[in-house]
């Protein structure tokens, strides 16, 4: 018996469980891999001494999470490291986009787009104290709405009725202006002319210049050990190895799991599932204990885009023609408005796409303990179809990680000759590693708007609460969503707090 039972070690289980176990409760996280951290951990994939973040590559909300804040992580020894440029948007035209945490520096690299990107992050900074918290917490966000007032709200709903196009075709002049913030948007699977689609690019891109895409010094595990490490300190305990199969009820009330090996753990307070939503309503809970409207909800569930992911040891750094591009955190391919839209076409037709956009991350340029000393690792996710017609056998991996190396090295002559060794990994071997990777979906979900706010993951029941009582939702298929900021779990984790007293 204990007080609560989280199931899922992944930055959200874990930071739930902190909470609650900082309230003074009993807490038992249970994980059913042999390594806890879900998506958030770090392994030498390629090459012995080659450190390479299994899943997130980038922290934009490392120190600027309310859960990460309150539980103050760096004091667990968490260090945190950034790049002088944030986003580099390099084309083979030899124009390169930039954002960066340094405003006057991104303001000059942009020439004639600077002022209209100075605009836009001194908006961001000014309302960012305020605006931050209200996005994260549990929705609706009635006191930190009404702190943040009447002019930010309309300068969200003015870049929240555009597509990504329509906003980046108004605002700035240069292609390589243009395409940055539908290339953020695309970390997701929001394309250039989606309806409504311009302000998740736009948040990327404002949050990620604030708190910068930063990384912790050692591999994004370090993330996790710091909350494994304030979760013991607060009695808390975290078994791996132990898969949760059912969640047992008695009248309408969850009262206990029961696992792999048929042991059943009660939990007096709570049941706090780190899972993707489909996967608990539709196989961890009685059906007849769920209404008939959440199993259709849940079966009829839109995912986000499939992910292809690569990583690299290097002999030395990529060698960008663009300046810029060297001195990046993150680097984004895409020619141009009209190619970012071809690629997305392409996904959703259920093809592989010939020329494809990439989200590279250079993180032992910022951190040079992950590789030996002169060298580099290299990390980079395309997005795919999550099924593929004839599957992801091997010969369709090497094919599609060579289209991968081929839009790098037009970027960087000379990469290929620096590769010492290379590893991918398709959707199937994502939701493998990590199964609230459903088909692959990094985001819990479709980005758009029909999985958000009071909609994510289905109306009435997304402020953490099933209709089972004492079960709640803390993954990142609940609001706010995927990111990495722990506050799903933290959200739900009060949620907890408040229904016990």
């Amino acid at each position: 018996m204990t007080d609560v039972v989280v199931i899922g070690s992944g930055p959200n289980g874990l930071v739930a469980a902190c909470v609650l176990a900082k309230a003074g409760l009993d807490v038992l996280v249970l994980e059913a891999k042999m390594e806890p951290g879900g998506g958030v951990r770090t392994a030498e994939n390629t090459l012995p001494g080659f450190k390479h973040d299994v899943g997130a590559g980038f922290f934009p909300f490392g120190r600027h999470s309310p859960a990460f804040v309150d539980l103050d992580l760096e004091s667990m020894g968490l260090k945190w490291r950034h790049a002088p440029i944030d986003s580099a948007h390099p084309a083979r035209d030899g124009t390169c986009g930039v954002l960066a945490r340094d405003v006057a520096r991104t303001v000059e690299l942009l020439g004639e787009d600077g002022p209209a990107w100075e605009k836009i992050a001194r908006w961001y900074e000014s309302a960012a104290d305020k605006l931050l918290p209200a996005l994260l917490e549990t929705f609706p966000p009635i006191t930190r709405g009404l702190a943040i007032g009447p002019a930010t709200i309309a300068k969200l709903a003015s870049v929240a009725l555009s597509s990504g196009r329509g906003f980046a075709e108004r605002t700035f002049r240069t292609e390589a202006a243009r395409r940055m913030i539908p290339a953020l948007a695309l970390h997701t699977d929001v394309g250039p002319d989606d309806p409504l689609g311009a302000i998740v690019g736009f948040m990327l891109a404002v949050t990620g210049t604030h708190g910068g895409f930063q990384v912790p010094e050692g591999g994004a595990g370090m993330i996790t050990r710091a909350l494994i490490k304030r979760l013991r300190e607060s009695g808390g305990h975290v078994h791996v190895g132990a898969r949760v199969e059912f969640v047992i009820t008695e009248g309408s009330r969850a009262v206990a799991v029961r696992t792999s090996t048929g042991e059943e753990i009660r939990a007096s307070h709570a049941i706090v599932a780190d899972t993707a939503a489909p996967t608990l309503f539709l196989e961890l809970c009685e059906q007849r204990a769920l209404p008939s409207t959440v199993l259709d909800a849940m079966r009829k569930f839109r995912r986000g885009f499939g992910t292809f992911k690569a990583d690299w040891a290097l002999s030395g750094p990529v060698p960008w023609k663009a300046e810029a591009a060297r001195e990046a955190a993150v680097v984004h391919t895409g020619e141009n408005l009209d190619d970012l839209a071809r690629f997305t076409r392409e996904v959703r037709d259920g093809r592989l796409p010939e020329d494809p956009y990439l989200v590279i991350g250079q993180q032992s340029l910022l951190d040079p303990t992950r590789a030996p000393i002169g060298k580099q690792t290299l990390y980079a996710y395309s997005r795919v179809p999550s099924d593929l017609e004839g599957g992801y056998g091997n010969e369709v991996r090497e094919r599609f990680l060579d289209r991968m190396e081929q839009r790098i090295e037009e970027l960087a002559p000379g990469f290929r000759d620096r590769i010492l060794a290379r590893v991918a990994f398709a959707p199937p071997d994502l939701e493998a590693m990590n199964e609230n990777l459903l088909g692959g979906d990094l985001g819990g979900g479709t980005a758009d708007i029909t999985n958000q706010l009071f909609l994510r993951p289905m109306f009435p029941y997304f402020r953490y609460r099933t209709p089972i009582r004492g079960l709640y939702l803390g993954s990142s298929y609940a609001h706010p969503g995927a990111g990495v900021h722990g506050m799903c779990g933290y959200n739900a984790a009060k949620a907890v707090l408040a229904d016990i007293g």
